[in-house]
C-alpha cells in the first residue's frame, strides 16, 4: 500500500469479513475510521495499544518488519476478534518507506482453544496435588494408630481405639477411590444402573445414617422434612443414596463449624424433588455455571482442610442425569449459604418395596473349613489374609508369584484360590486359564482379587475362568459370603 502512514488500509473481502466493515472502505486506525463503530479498540496482553504499536503502522514507522504479532480487536458489543499480523514496509529506491503490506489471520478459535488447553492443564495439576493431599491424609493417622497398637501391650482400649482408626480412614480412601471409579465409568458411559422400585423417604435415610457420623463431628444442627406421603422412584438405591449422601457431605465440609443443615424431601407435579441447603461459605455468582464440571473446586473451598477432590458435584450430576433428572445449584453468594436442588421422575404407581439383605448376616455354612490358597505379590496382603480366615478354621497356603501359584495349586489342591491379577512371572489370568486346563483344577473356586475393577475386567476375569471377581480392599462380609456358598 503506497501510504507510509497507513491513513487508508485496504485488503482483500476476507479482511473485510475478519473486520465486519464493508468491502473496499478504508479500514484504518487512527484515520477518521468511519467504517469501523466508535470505540473500537487495539488490545496485546491486556492493555490497549496506542496507535503507532498498530503492525501496520508500526512498520511504516520503523521500517521493519513486524512479524507473529497478536492482538485483540475489541468492538463496543463486546465482540472480541484476535488477530496474528505480519507486517512489512514497502520502500523505494532511496529506502524510504513508500507504504506498507501485510497478512492478517483470524486466530479467534485457535486462542480460545489454547486457553481452554491452559486452564484444563492447570485444573489438572490442581487436582493431582489435590489427590495426593487427600490420599496422604488418611496415612497420617493409621500411621498412628499402627504405632498405638505396637505400644498397646494388650491393653485392649487401646488396640480397639487403633483398630477403629484405621478401619474409618481406610473407608475413607475406599470411598474417594470408588468416586473416581465411578467418575470414569460414567465419562465413558459404561456404568449400569441396578435399578428397583425404592421409596423415596428410606433412600434418604440411608444418605442421611452415611453421612451422620461427619454432620455430628462438625457439630452441625440437621434439619430433615420429607415427604407425608410414600414417593415412589424406580431407581438405583444405592447410587442414590450416595448422590443424597455426597451433597449432606458438602454442606457439612463447606459450613463453619456449628453450622445448620436443612434436608428437604417433598413431591410436586410428579417429580421428587429433593433439597440440600446450608449456611456455609456459599458460591461466587460466577462460579455456578461450571460447578458440576470434573475438578471444579471453589477457591475458598481450597483453604480448607475438607476441600476433597472437586469430583462430588461431577458425579452427584453424572448419576441423577442416569436417572432421568436433573440437579441445580443456588447461593446468595460468598458467606450466604448453599443450596442443591434435586428433581427426580417419580413412579406412579404405588409397589411394595423390596426388603435388603442384612448386610452383616453370614449363613452359619461359612464357618465349614476349606483349603484356600492365597496368591499375591504384596507379601503383607498375602501374609495378613490367611489371619483372619485361619480363625474360621480354615487350611491356609500362600504364594507370591504367578508361577508359583500353579504349582502350589497343584500340591495343595485348595478348595478356593484367591487370586490377585497383577503379579510377576505370571498373571492372575494366565494362572486362572493353566489351572482350568487342569483335571483337579475344573472344580476349583477361583476368586479375583484385584485393584481392578472396570466392567472390562470383570469380564476378563470370567473369559479367563474366575467364578468371582472382588474389588481390593475387600470386605470381610463380601469374602465370607462367597465362602458360604461354597457346594
Amino acid at each position: 500500500m503506497a501510504d507510509a502512514q497507513c491513513r487508508r488500509i485496504t485488503g482483500n473481502r476476507a479482511f473485510y469479513e475478519m473486520l465486519g466493515v464493508p468491502y473496499g472502505t478504508t479500514a484504518s486506525f487512527p484515520a477518521e475510521r468511519p467504517e469501523l463503530p466508535a470505540g473500537t479498540r487495539v488490545v496485546r496482553d491486556g492493555r490497549e495499544l496506542h496507535s503507532d504499536e498498530f503492525p501496520m503502522q508500526a512498520a511504516g514507522l520503523t521500517g521493519r518488519p513486524i512479524l507473529d504479532f497478536d492482538h485483540d480487536l475489541v468492538f463496543p458489543d463486546g465482540r472480541t476478534v484476535t488477530l496474528l499480523a505480519n507486517t512489512a514496509p514497502l520502500l523505494d529506491e532511496h529506502g524510504a518507506v513508500r507504504g506498507v503490506v501485510g497478512a492478517y489471520m483470524d486466530i479467534t478459535q485457535r486462542k480460545r482453544a489454547e486457553e481452554a488447553l491452559r486452564e484444563a492443564d492447570r485444573r489438572k495439576n490442581e487436582f493431582l496435588a489435590t489427590l495426593a493431599h487427600e490420599l496422604r491424609n488418611p496415612l497420617a493417622p493409621i500411621r498412628t494408630a499402627i504405632e498405638l497398637l505396637r505400644r498397646a501391650d494388650n491393653d485392649a482400649a487401646v488396640m480397639e481405639q487403633g483398630r477403629s482408626i484405621i478401619e474409618r480412614q481406610v473407608g475413607q480412601m475406599v470411598r474417594l477411590i470408588d468416586d473416581l471409579l465411578d467418575i470414569s465409568r460414567i465419562t465413558g458411559g459404561k456404568l449400569q444402573l441396578r435399578k428397583e422400585r425404592v421409596e423415596l423417604a428410606a433412600v434418604v435415610r440411608s444418605a442421611i445414617e452415611t453421612s451422620r457420623s461427619l454432620i455430628e463431628s462438625q457439630a452441625h444442627e440437621l434439619t430433615v422434612t420429607l415427604p407425608a406421603e410414600p414417593t415412589h422412584l424406580d431407581a438405583d438405591p444405592t447410587r442414590l443414596a450416595q448422590v443424597f449422601s455426597n451433597l449432606l457431605n458438602n454442606a457439612a465440609k463447606y459450613t463453619d463449624r456449628g453450622g445448620h443443615i436443612w434436608l428437604t424431601a417433598e413431591r410436586q407435579d410428579g417429580e421428587a424433588i429433593v433439597s440440600v441447603r446450608d449456611t456455609g461459605i456459599g458460591i461466587a455468582a460466577e462460579h455456578l455455571p461450571r460447578l458440576f464440571e470434573m475438578f471444579s473446586q471453589v477457591a475458598p473451598a481450597l483453604e480448607r482442610s475438607q476441600g476433597g477432590l472437586g469430583i462430588g458435584l461431577s458425579l452427584v450430576r453424572g448419576l441423577i442425569e442416569l436417572h432421568g433428572g436433573n440437579v441445580q445449584a443456588r447461593s446468595g453468594g460468598p458467606g450466604k449459604g448453599s443450596e442443591f436442588v434435586v428433581h427426580l421422575p417419580v413412579t406412579k404407581e404405588p409397589v411394595p418395596i423390596p426388603r435388603e439383605p442384612a448386610e452383616g448376616g453370614v449363613p452359619s455354612r461359612s464357618r465349614a473349613k476349606c483349603r484356600i490358597l492365597i496368591v499375591d505379590d504384596n507379601r503383607d496382603a498375602a501374609d495378613s489374609l490367611p489371619l483372619m480366615l485361619r480363625l474360621a478354621g480354615n487350611d491356609i497356603s500362600t504364594a507370591y508369584d504367578g508361577l508359583e501359584a500353579v504349582q502350589a495349586a497343584a500340591t495343595f489342591r485348595p478348595d478356593v484360590v484367591l487370586l490377585d491379577i497383577g503379579m510377576p512371572k505370571m498373571n492372575g489370568y494366565e494362572v486362572a486359564r493353566h489351572i482350568r486346563q487342569e483335571p483337579w483344577g475344573k472344580n476349583m473356586v477361583l476368586v479375583a482379587m484385584t485393584g481392578w475393577g472396570q466392567e472390562e475386567d470383570k469380564r476378563r476375569a470370567i473369559e479367563a475362568g474366575f467364578n468371582h471377581h472382588l474389588v481390593k480392599p475387600v470386605k470381610a462380609q463380601a469374602l465370607q459370603k462367597v465362602l458360604a456358598n461354597l457346594k
